[in-house]
């Protein structure tokens, strides 16, 4: 799959957004080196603290269908200007699992920029850091 592929699965993911306070629908697309694909999106909640970012729910999906390496990029789309980088929060799980992850982060018209995530999180802390 191209990176090219993996953003739009991303931005497909924002019909299934759940935005009712921030309008504002994130996909996500997480590929693994097998070539499977786990997609999520944005899902908000009256109890704020409660949402879950598009990032989050791909990875809830892949480790919750038995995928918990191998991952090698993950795509967010969001629908602005900017381009849509994950959260701290989000940052932190994924390195969890895929330290050396590539991050394509893509704007509203489609454009995207890749960096690594060791990049957006420099110095992280995962599970060779409590051995």
């Amino acid at each position: 799959m191209t990176d090219q592929e993996l953003v739009k699965k991303a931005f497909e993911m924002h019909q299934f957004s759940y935005v009712p306070y921030s309008h504002f629908p994130v996909g996500a697309a997480l590929l693994t080196e097998d070539g499977r694909v786990f997609t999520g999106c944005n899902v908000e909640n009256a109890a704020y603290g409660s949402a879950i970012c598009a990032e989050r729910t791909a990875v809830l999906k892949a480790v919750s269908e038995g995928c918990r390496e191998g991952w090698t990029a993950i795509a967010i789309a969001g629908q602005g200007e900017d381009y849509c980088w994950p959260c701290g929060a989000c940052r932190q799980v994924l390195y969890e699992f895929a330290p050396g992850l590539r991050v394509l982060a893509a704007r509203g018209d489609g454009d995207y920029k890749e960096v690594s995530l060791a990049e957006l999180l420099p110095c992280g802390f995962g599970p060779s850091s409590l051995q």
